[in-house]
């Protein structure tokens, strides 16, 4: 199975200094194209002796500073990242011949800015977060929902359900990026954007460099 990239390439002369305008233009790209979950991205963790795994998670929100997304800590992701913060983000455009490729280091937001996110769920999402005890075994389905009844009846007369312990936010501080476009030939364009430092200031420099396809 394969099919013909014939992508329009990266305009490197038009490149920006960082890499969010460039990723910023892509995913709305990907949101205006209609396609299903536009923000949804492959995490990649290891445990400190390097084996690795992965789950597709939705980017929620992301800046300068870094890509966020909200998990249980006690998942698998959690404690690996607990344990190991190295991170690799993979946003898979098929439908684009595009993909953004995100390395670095996870760190937890503040518990202020979990809050925040937590209360603008949807309540059904909320008591799932209290009753789901993510990534360990379950005994069945009917046990499942067990425990999301008798969190919902716990709930039934809280309006504002509080924000879990063992719930929140990673930030996944970039050391590269690296913008992938489907060329002819399998001669692609890959531009990867490499962090170079800090200034004290608030802002990063960045370099770029082209990669073989």
């Amino acid at each position: 199975m394969r099919r013909q990239y014939r992508g329009e390439g990266i305009d490197v002369g038009a490149l920006p200094s960082t890499p969010f305008p460039l990723f910023t233009a892509w995913l709305a790209e990907v949101a205006g194209a209609e396609l299903p979950e536009p923000n949804a991205m492959v995490v990649a963790t290891a445990t400190p002796d390097g084996r690795p795994s992965t789950r597709t998670v939705l980017l929620k929100e992301f800046d300068e500073r870094g890509f966020v997304f909200y998990t249980n800590y006690g998942s698998r992701k959690g404690v690996e990242l607990g344990a190991n913060p190295a991170v690799s983000l993979l946003f898979p455009w098929h439908a684009l011949a595009r993909q953004v490729i995100v390395t670095g280091s996870a760190e937890r937001v503040s518990r202020e800015t979990s809050a925040e996110y937590f209360r603008s769920r949807p309540r059904g999402s909320r008591i799932g977060a209290w009753a789901s005890e993510q990534s360990r075994p379950v005994a069945g389905r009917e046990r499942l929902e067990k425990r999301y009844a008798e969190a919902a009846a716990g709930f039934a007369d809280i309006d504002d359900i509080p924000v879990p312990e063992f719930w929140g936010g990673f930030r996944v501080v970039p050391e590269t990026v690296e913008f992938w476009q489907g060329r002819e030939n399998r001669m692609h364009d890959r531009l990867r954007y490499l962090r170079e430092g800090d200034d004290g200031g608030g802002h990063t420099s960045w370099r770029v460099e082209r990669l073989s396809p």
